[in-house]
Protein backbone atom coordinates (compact mmCIF):
# COMPACT_ATOMS: atom_id res chain seq x y z
CA UNK A 1 0.00 0.00 0.00
CA UNK A 2 2.31 2.21 0.67
CA UNK A 3 4.99 1.50 -2.42
CA UNK A 4 1.41 2.11 -4.45
CA UNK A 5 0.98 5.60 -3.10
CA UNK A 6 4.05 6.93 -3.61
CA UNK A 7 4.23 5.44 -6.86
CA UNK A 8 0.91 7.12 -7.75
CA UNK A 9 2.50 10.58 -6.62
CA UNK A 10 5.40 10.30 -8.71
CA UNK A 11 3.24 9.42 -11.90
CA UNK A 12 0.94 12.27 -11.05
CA UNK A 13 4.11 14.69 -10.84
CA UNK A 14 4.84 13.32 -14.26
CA UNK A 15 1.76 14.27 -15.68
CA UNK A 16 1.64 17.59 -13.83
CA UNK A 17 5.40 18.99 -15.37
CA UNK A 18 3.40 18.57 -18.36
CA UNK A 19 0.41 19.90 -17.72
CA UNK A 20 -2.31 22.21 -16.08
CA UNK A 21 -1.34 21.33 -13.25
CA UNK A 22 2.50 22.98 -13.64
CA UNK A 23 0.86 25.98 -14.83
CA UNK A 24 -1.32 26.61 -11.91
CA UNK A 25 1.70 26.12 -9.45
CA UNK A 26 3.16 28.75 -11.71
CA UNK A 27 0.25 30.61 -11.62
CA UNK A 28 -0.18 30.58 -7.69
CA UNK A 29 3.45 31.67 -6.92
CA UNK A 30 2.49 35.04 -9.14
CA UNK A 31 -0.02 35.93 -6.63
CA UNK A 32 2.50 37.53 -4.07
CA UNK A 33 5.70 37.72 -6.76
CA UNK A 34 8.69 35.30 -5.75
CA UNK A 35 11.73 36.82 -3.75
CA UNK A 36 14.14 38.67 -5.10
CA UNK A 37 16.84 36.05 -3.35
CA UNK A 38 17.44 33.38 0.44
CA UNK A 39 18.58 37.66 1.89
CA UNK A 40 14.64 38.40 1.77
CA UNK A 41 12.94 35.51 3.09
CA UNK A 42 11.39 35.57 6.38
CA UNK A 43 12.38 33.43 8.96
CA UNK A 44 11.36 32.98 12.76
CA UNK A 45 11.73 30.46 15.40
CA UNK A 46 8.32 28.45 16.38
CA UNK A 47 6.23 28.93 19.04
CA UNK A 48 7.89 25.33 20.45
CA UNK A 49 10.92 27.01 20.64
CA UNK A 50 13.10 24.70 18.49
CA UNK A 51 11.28 24.81 14.78
CA UNK A 52 13.19 27.22 12.76
CA UNK A 53 10.84 28.35 9.84
CA UNK A 54 11.81 29.77 6.44
CA UNK A 55 9.87 31.17 3.48
CA UNK A 56 6.23 32.60 3.47
CA UNK A 57 3.98 31.35 6.09
CA UNK A 58 0.85 31.14 3.62
CA UNK A 59 2.79 28.77 1.55
CA UNK A 60 0.98 25.83 0.63
CA UNK A 61 3.91 23.24 0.83
CA UNK A 62 5.53 22.95 3.98
CA UNK A 63 8.73 20.76 4.08
CA UNK A 64 10.18 19.89 7.77
CA UNK A 65 13.73 18.74 8.40
CA UNK A 66 15.53 16.70 10.88
CA UNK A 67 18.95 17.10 10.17
CA UNK A 68 22.92 17.35 11.91
CA UNK A 69 25.26 20.07 10.73
CA UNK A 70 27.42 17.71 11.24
CA UNK A 71 25.88 14.66 8.80
CA UNK A 72 27.35 13.97 5.60
CA UNK A 73 24.13 12.81 3.79
CA UNK A 74 22.71 16.19 5.27
CA UNK A 75 25.25 17.90 2.99
CA UNK A 76 24.65 15.47 0.24
CA UNK A 77 20.91 16.43 0.05
CA UNK A 78 21.42 20.03 0.55
CA UNK A 79 24.29 20.94 -2.06
CA UNK A 80 23.97 17.89 -5.02
CA UNK A 81 20.41 16.64 -3.69
CA UNK A 82 16.83 17.75 -2.91
CA UNK A 83 17.70 21.16 -1.17
CA UNK A 84 18.70 23.61 -4.02
CA UNK A 85 15.17 22.58 -5.57
CA UNK A 86 13.68 23.37 -1.96
CA UNK A 87 15.60 26.82 -1.86
CA UNK A 88 14.10 27.57 -5.19
CA UNK A 89 10.63 27.06 -4.26
CA UNK A 90 10.89 28.78 -1.41
CA UNK A 91 12.00 31.82 -3.06
CA UNK A 92 9.29 31.48 -5.60
CA UNK A 93 6.80 30.91 -2.54
CA UNK A 94 5.52 27.83 -3.37
CA UNK A 95 6.94 25.94 -0.23
CA UNK A 96 8.68 27.18 3.12
CA UNK A 97 11.20 25.25 5.04
CA UNK A 98 11.05 23.95 8.34
CA UNK A 99 14.25 22.62 10.09
CA UNK A 100 14.67 20.74 13.63
CA UNK A 101 18.76 20.88 14.47
CA UNK A 102 20.25 17.67 15.66
CA UNK A 103 23.28 17.09 17.15
CA UNK A 104 23.84 13.46 18.23
CA UNK A 105 26.73 13.23 16.01
CA UNK A 106 28.60 14.70 18.61
CA UNK A 107 28.29 12.04 21.26
CA UNK A 108 28.48 9.47 18.30
CA UNK A 109 31.94 10.94 17.20
CA UNK A 110 33.20 12.93 19.61
CA UNK A 111 33.70 16.74 19.80
CA UNK A 112 31.58 19.41 20.14
CA UNK A 113 31.19 20.50 16.43
CA UNK A 114 27.59 19.55 15.54
CA UNK A 115 26.24 21.64 18.94
CA UNK A 116 28.54 24.49 18.18
CA UNK A 117 27.15 24.75 14.37
CA UNK A 118 23.46 24.60 15.49
CA UNK A 119 24.18 27.23 18.04
CA UNK A 120 25.91 29.62 15.39
CA UNK A 121 23.10 28.92 13.42
CA UNK A 122 20.51 29.81 16.14
CA UNK A 123 22.72 32.94 16.46
CA UNK A 124 22.20 33.87 12.47
CA UNK A 125 18.56 33.86 12.89
CA UNK A 126 18.42 36.25 15.81
CA UNK A 127 20.49 38.26 12.92
CA UNK A 128 17.70 37.07 10.32
CA UNK A 129 20.64 35.43 8.45
CA UNK A 130 19.68 31.31 9.12
CA UNK A 131 18.72 30.73 5.32
CA UNK A 132 21.92 31.93 3.86
CA UNK A 133 24.57 31.13 6.82
CA UNK A 134 22.64 27.51 6.53
CA UNK A 135 24.02 27.42 2.96
CA UNK A 136 27.35 28.52 3.34
CA UNK A 137 27.58 25.51 6.64
CA UNK A 138 26.77 22.61 4.40
CA UNK A 139 28.43 23.96 1.28
CA UNK A 140 31.64 23.76 3.51
CA UNK A 141 31.04 21.13 6.03
CA UNK A 142 34.10 19.69 7.29
CA UNK A 143 34.83 15.57 7.01
CA UNK A 144 32.31 13.99 9.42
CA UNK A 145 35.27 12.27 11.35
CA UNK A 146 37.26 15.70 11.73
CA UNK A 147 35.34 17.91 14.73
CA UNK A 148 36.23 20.67 11.93
CA UNK A 149 32.87 22.91 13.34
CA UNK A 150 35.35 25.34 15.88
CA UNK A 151 34.43 28.81 16.35
CA UNK A 152 36.71 29.98 14.36
CA UNK A 153 35.76 28.17 11.81
CA UNK A 154 32.13 29.26 12.24
CA UNK A 155 33.26 33.03 12.07
CA UNK A 156 35.27 32.53 9.21
CA UNK A 157 32.27 31.00 7.28
CA UNK A 158 29.94 34.30 8.80
CA UNK A 159 32.12 36.30 7.00
CA UNK A 160 30.74 34.94 3.69
CA UNK A 161 27.52 35.95 4.78
CA UNK A 162 26.66 39.87 4.33
CA UNK A 163 25.70 41.30 7.33
CA UNK A 164 26.10 38.89 10.15
CA UNK A 165 29.22 39.28 11.37
CA UNK A 166 29.09 41.38 14.53
CA UNK A 167 29.77 42.16 18.04
CA UNK A 168 26.53 40.33 19.23
CA UNK A 169 26.59 37.12 16.95
CA UNK A 170 30.43 36.81 17.41
CA UNK A 171 30.08 36.12 21.21
CA UNK A 172 27.09 34.07 20.60
CA UNK A 173 29.10 31.86 19.06
CA UNK A 174 32.37 32.16 21.18
CA UNK A 175 30.34 31.47 24.54
CA UNK A 176 27.58 28.97 23.13
CA UNK A 177 24.77 31.35 24.51
CA UNK A 178 21.97 29.16 23.03
CA UNK A 179 23.19 25.97 24.38
CA UNK A 180 19.78 25.27 25.84
CA UNK A 181 18.43 25.95 22.53
CA UNK A 182 21.06 23.34 21.16
CA UNK A 183 19.56 21.10 23.92
CA UNK A 184 15.71 21.49 23.67
CA UNK A 185 16.30 20.76 19.71
CA UNK A 186 18.13 17.57 19.97
CA UNK A 187 15.23 15.92 22.12
CA UNK A 188 12.84 17.52 19.69
CA UNK A 189 14.52 15.48 17.11
CA UNK A 190 14.28 12.15 19.59
CA UNK A 191 10.74 12.52 20.40
CA UNK A 192 9.94 12.76 16.30
CA UNK A 193 11.50 8.82 15.95
CA UNK A 194 8.54 7.74 18.10
CA UNK A 195 8.84 4.88 19.19
CA UNK A 196 10.09 2.96 16.60
CA UNK A 197 13.31 5.24 17.11
CA UNK A 198 13.83 6.97 20.61
CA UNK A 199 17.14 8.07 19.48
CA UNK A 200 15.56 10.22 15.99
CA UNK A 201 14.38 9.22 12.83
CA UNK A 202 17.83 9.95 11.49
CA UNK A 203 19.06 12.59 9.10
CA UNK A 204 18.32 13.52 6.99
CA UNK A 205 14.84 13.21 7.34
CA UNK A 206 12.01 14.61 5.41
CA UNK A 207 8.24 15.30 6.36
CA UNK A 208 6.18 16.76 3.87
CA UNK A 209 3.01 18.19 5.02
CA UNK A 210 2.93 15.89 7.55
CA UNK A 211 3.87 12.98 5.60
CA UNK A 212 7.06 11.51 5.95
CA UNK A 213 9.17 10.08 2.94
CA UNK A 214 9.21 6.63 3.57
CA UNK A 215 12.30 4.82 3.62
CA UNK A 216 11.51 2.85 0.53
CA UNK A 217 11.17 6.49 -1.38
CA UNK A 218 14.77 7.94 0.47
CA UNK A 219 16.71 8.25 -2.40
CA UNK A 220 14.04 10.60 -3.99
CA UNK A 221 15.85 13.17 -1.44
CA UNK A 222 18.91 12.75 -3.10
CA UNK A 223 17.45 13.77 -6.92
CA UNK A 224 17.07 17.15 -7.24
CA UNK A 225 14.77 16.59 -10.52
CA UNK A 226 12.38 13.80 -8.42
CA UNK A 227 12.70 15.98 -5.10
CA UNK A 228 11.20 19.10 -7.31
CA UNK A 229 8.72 17.20 -8.69
CA UNK A 230 7.31 16.14 -5.93
CA UNK A 231 6.98 19.56 -4.74
CA UNK A 232 5.61 21.02 -7.78
CA UNK A 233 2.93 18.09 -7.62
CA UNK A 234 2.32 18.52 -4.10
CA UNK A 235 1.29 22.08 -4.79
CA UNK A 236 -0.38 21.57 -7.73
CA UNK A 237 -2.65 19.04 -6.35
CA UNK A 238 -2.45 19.28 -2.37
CA UNK A 239 -5.56 17.44 -1.66
CA UNK A 240 -4.46 14.15 -3.56
CA UNK A 241 -1.19 14.49 -1.65
CA UNK A 242 -3.39 14.74 1.72
CA UNK A 243 -4.96 11.58 0.64
CA UNK A 244 -1.67 9.62 -0.43
CA UNK A 245 -1.12 6.15 1.31
CA UNK A 246 2.10 6.14 2.65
Amino acid sequence: MRAMGWAAVCAVGILALTGCGSRAAQTNAEDKGPYLSTEELPEKLGADGTTVTVGDPDAEVTVHLYEDPRCPVCEEFETTGGGPGLREATVRRTAKSEYTLASFLDDRMGGSGSKKAVNALRAALEEGKFAEYHEVLYANQPEEAVDGYTDAFLLKLADQVKGLRGPEFDAAVKTMKYRTFVTTSQKAYERAGGKEDLRGPGTPTAVINGKRIPADYYGILFDRSAFTLILQTIHAKPNQWARTPL
